[in-house]
């Protein structure tokens, strides 16, 4: 579908407004469920490995979900997409209010608030693209500060309502807090489409013109096997003879009879027509899939991007955990909650919007390599996760948890390097496969370091091992991006 020119302002501020709020409600809950996290342990007993599914779920199903999220947005629209998600993270969190065991909120707060977070952030990125050209990088990053804005006021806002209503209350008042969601999207009014002239000619009498995989004497062929075929068939039936079929041979013949030479030729066109157009659809279809594949089997030709989507994976493994599971880091090392002044995930929340903003800017300095940028803050975020066992009090942790927050606002970065690398016409696919392999470590990474606090009965290794896991993705995408590999290149060539 052809939309009209994008009017880069005029109703699309709304839209950046209500995108922002709309992001803002959605994802406040899921990106602040450390809070939570530490009242499902208590109530359900769990390991820590097993409770962290919880959140790793609500933040990765999203991502892992985005090809389906985008095929829904694509055939529905933002708005009616934007209003069924609504209904689907606040249902999802008022049931998990209810939940009678952890398995249950597995479904209700991770998959379902999860997948309603990934189908709304779809929605509000590809409603925000269609209004805006030239200021299209303003809007996002506006829209995208919504759910770090939320991750700073849900952790205390969480916290609050947990003391005075239980986490039961909690859920239900943040569920109903999402309904404003459907408000939000009944402000998404969509661009008008281009009118088009509608075909004069059925679509079947167009199936050559649309699908010459076949010459002409190819088709010709085919159909007169199809009548030959028809033809034969015809006689068949008319010399059935069995003793339990004589009397359906005999209706059958008087209705062969009834049918004028004419129609029955009329009849067998339209079956050859409708059979050869089905049979064109699906090869091409099938030649769709084979240069799918070709294409994406292309992408990790590219070192840089092979090597992009296994620091992508190890980043979420190791970098993701800490905004689920500092609060209780904080609880493991005797700091109680009259020590913490602002909620640590809080602190995580705010730095990440900031971070966003300020790496966004740097990216668009010509002299700056958004690459090695972007190496730059995985490095940074590997010495970060190792210092984490050594902070025994809040202040250390909320300035470690502060420049975790910031690193973590690479995700505004993340589509200008996918751009450098792949170029801009491979983005869309490139970014959906890496954005699938950020949802698969979002979903492990909190577990993995619950198991080994589980097993350690501390975090010491656990953040060991992440900050190794980030290390590794950083100094692999470094190598692969060396300036030496293109000299070599160029001089096998020559």
């Amino acid at each position: 579908m052809v939309f009209q020119k994008s009017p880069d302002g005029g109703w699309g501020w709304m839209i950046v407004l209500v995108s922002f709020f709309t992001q803002f409600l959605c994802y406040g809950s899921p990106l602040a469920v450390g809070v939570l996290y530490l009242e499902w342990l208590d109530l359900f007993g769990e390991g820590k490995g097993k409770t962290a599914w919880v959140g790793s779920l609500a933040s990765g199903v999203g991502l892992l979900a985005s090809p389906i999220c985008s095929s829904c947005v694509s055939a529905f629209g933002a708005r009616p997409v934007t209003i069924f998600s609504g209904f689907m993270v606040a249902g999802g969190l008022m049931m998990s209010s209810v939940a009678p065991n952890i398995y249950f909120l597995f479904f209700s707060y991770g998959i379902v608030v999860g997948l309603g977070c990934g189908l709304l952030y779809t929605a509000t990125v590809t409603i925000t693209c269609q209004y805006f050209e030239k200021r299209r990088g303003l809007a996002l990053g506006l829209i995208s500060t919504g759910s770090s804005v939320g991750v700073f006021i849900y952790a205390a806002l969480q916290r609050e309502l947990i003391e005075l209503y239980g986490l039961d209350g909690c859920l239900l008042i943040v569920g109903a807090l999402s309904l404003n969601i459907l408000a939000c999207g009944s402000l998404m009014r969509p661009l008008q489409s281009c009118g088009s002239a509608l075909p004069e000619k059925p679509i079947l009498e167009k199936v050559p013109d649309q699908y010459l995989i076949y010459n002409e004497r190819e088709k010709n062929t085919y159909e007169e096997n199809v009548l030959e075929k028809a033809s034969s068939e015809e006689k068949g039936v008319n010399q059935t003879s069995c003793g339990d079929c004589k009397q359906e041979s005999a209706i059958t013949k008087n209705n062969l009879l009834m049918i004028t030479p004419h129609e029955r030729e009329t009849y067998r066109r339209k079956v050859v027509e409708r059979t050869y157009f089905c049979k064109q659809l699906a090869k091409k279809k099938w030649q769709l899939y084979l240069d799918y594949w070709g294409e994406t089997l292309g992408l990790f030709k590219n070192k840089v991007f092979s090597s992009l989507f296994i620091a992508i994976f190890f980043f979420d493994i190791g970098g993701f955990p800490p905004s689920l599971l500092m609060e209780d880091i904080a609880r493991s090392s005797n700091i109680g909650e009259d020590d913490t002044v602002i909620p640590l995930i809080s602190v995580i929340g705010i730095m990440t919007a900031i971070g966003k903003l300020v790496l966004g800017i740097l990216a668009d300095f010509e002299w700056i390599n958004t690459l090695y940028l972007y190496v730059l803050t995985l490095i940074l975020t590997s010495v970060a996760l190792v210092l984490i066992p050594f902070a025994q009090n809040y202040i250390t942790l909320a300035i470690l948890s502060g420049v975790l927050g910031f690193l973590t606002g690479n995700w505004s970065i993340f589509p200008y390097v996918t751009t450098k690398t792949v170029g801009i016409e491979k983005l869309t696919h490139a970014y959906g496969i890496l954005m699938f392999f950020a949802g698969l470590g979002n979903s492990l990474g909190p577990p993995i370091v619950g198991w080994f606090y589980d097993w350690t009965k501390s975090y010491d290794i656990a953040f060991y091992f992440s900050g190794l896991c980030v290390l590794f993705g950083g100094l692999l995408l470094l190598v692969a991006a060396l300036p030496c590999w293109n000299t070599r290149n160029v001089a096998s060539s020559v």
